[in-house]
């Protein structure tokens, strides 16, 4: 596409949901918005008369909080249909029936889109903080900071001098309505996207507490048979349904447990690093995107247009144009989604189960002396199977005709020596050189694999063209 990768950075949810009491006591939940919830538990929480910058300082760190437990999913994820409760004792005081002083609410209203965090994290600091009166804590002390504001420290010197030098403030952040966080559609092999690679993530660090879940060794948003042996064993160690599918039930166990070896309920969260973070999926495709992710799917539209006599194919060209919606659109309808036009998660998804049921339907004579498809997942280092013996195969069929790539080892294991024969291939013939198989570079080397195959192997009766003596 023509838009630069995207960090997965926290919005401020319009509304937030508020358990009026301990986690477990038996207490209704509210839903307020932020803004309003802020406004109220910084004015049960400090003082109006304050100097302004140790309410803004106090309005930040009351913010960073609510965020943190928000963007974890700190309740939700074990269970609870909550997003924050009104304990004290674990988080903020809220009271529905308070009074909001204006001053502060006016504050709040400009400065509800900021909160800090640790430099070079993603997630809000868990920014504890305490009255410094009757207790204190390892944060910000509420009546420390009235003392600092009143010697002239700013509202962000305030902030690190409690909670260190290597916190930045975030301003000017979106607003975006509440979602369930958990995939609209079950993750699986061949699934890709932005929710896998949030799941690669949170599996790969897992995995340093756990160490029988296999490392993924290439996060990057596209669900291979690595991750399905990573979620796999997730399920096998914590008693779920072993399908090699995360549901809802597999995601929210991988957050509660990512939650947890994390700690994030400390001060000193390890926070998400904008690396772990890169989206590498845009939310969906539409007229006017370019590049890589069109060429896949108009590679994959074409696949499936074969088998649909309603279809028509066209150029893979990497330009989403007229053509690719009115293809867009037939699949679309052909499948009973919305005809939008638009590739977004579910038509993506739908698209990939259409094309993988083909590949699988069709019986092995359907591939005597030609390639089979692209498996429907990419191949990269740590894959083993079949289809990895089959890639290598074909490698070496190349190999026979083209002098820079080399001859491999067929063991169904793609190793270095097989990611430098992918480099050469893919150098030799103007691809994306990532040492990875997607449906791109496949369909290159099934191609020639087709042409070097037709072209050595002669049925009876076929003879070469010069004279016989």
């Amino acid at each position: 596409m023509n838009t630069p990768p995207q960090v997965l950075s926290p919005t401020i949810p319009e509304t937030i949901v508020v358990h009026l009491g301990a986690p477990d006591e038996a207490a209704p939940n509210v839903e307020v918005s932020f803004t309003d919830y802020i406004s109220n538990v910084a004015s049960n929480e400090v003082y109006p008369s304050w100097n302004e910058n140790a309410l803004i300082a106090n309005i930040i760190a009351q913010t960073s909080f609510a965020l943190n437990r928000y963007y974890t999913e700190f309740y939700r994820s074990q269970g609870y249909d909550f997003d924050i409760t009104s304990s004290t004792q674990l988080d903020q005081a809220y009271n529905p029936s308070g009074s909001v002083f204006e001053n502060i609410s006016l504050l709040v209203d400009d400065y509800f889109d900021s909160y800090i965090r640790r430099v070079g994290n993603v997630e809000p600091l868990f920014a504890l903080y305490c009255d410094g009166l009757n207790t204190t804590c390892a944060g910000l002390s509420q009546r420390e900071s009235a003392r600092l504001a009143n010697e002239g420290l700013t509202p962000i010197e305030i902030l690190k001098y409690f909670y260190g030098d290597d916190i930045e403030l975030v301003t000017d952040v979106s607003i975006s309505t509440p979602q369930e966080n958990s995939p609209t559609i079950p993750l699986r092999l061949g699934s890709v996207g932005n929710n896998v690679y949030i799941l690669q993530t949170r599996l790969n660090r897992i995995s340093a507490n756990y160490p029988s879940i296999p490392k993924i060794p290439l996060v990057d948003g596209i669900f291979g048979t690595e991750t399905e042996r990573a979620v796999l064993e997730f399920q096998k160690i914590f008693g779920l349904e072993q399908d090699g599918i995360v549901g809802k039930a597999t995601w929210y166990e991988i957050r509660q447990k990512y939650n947890a070896v994390k700690k994030l309920n400390e001060l000193l969260s390890e926070g998400l690093t904008y690396d772990e973070v890169l989206l590498q999926f845009a939310d969906s495709l539409s007229e006017g995107d370019t590049g890589l992710p069109v060429s896949l799917l108009q590679y994959f539209l074409n696949f499936v247009s074969a088998f649909t006599t309603d279809f028509t194919d066209i150029p893979i060209n990497g330009i989403y144009d007229g053509a690719t919606v009115e293809l867009v659109m037939d699949f679309q309808n052909y499948t009973g989604l919305p005809t939008t036009g638009v590739v977004d998660e579910l038509t993506w998804n739908a698209l990939i189960d259409e094309y993988r049921g083909i590949i699988q339907s069709l019986p092995p004579s359907a591939y005597e002396g030609v390639a089979r498809p692209f498996p429907g997942f990419v191949l990269r280092i740590g894959s083993e199977g079949e289809d990895v013996r089959t890639l290598q195969e074909y490698i070496n069929v190349l190999s026979t005709a083209y002098d820079s790539i080399p001859e491999i080892t067929v063991d169904g294991i793609f190793d270095e020596e097989t990611r430098n024969a992918v480099y050469a291939i893919q150098t030799l013939f103007d691809l994306t050189v990532d040492g990875t198989v997607g449906a791109i570079t496949w369909s290159k080397i099934a191609d020639e694999y087709n042409d070097i195959v037709a072209g050595t192997q002669r049925e009876n009766n076929q003879f070469p063209g010069y004279d016989i003596e």
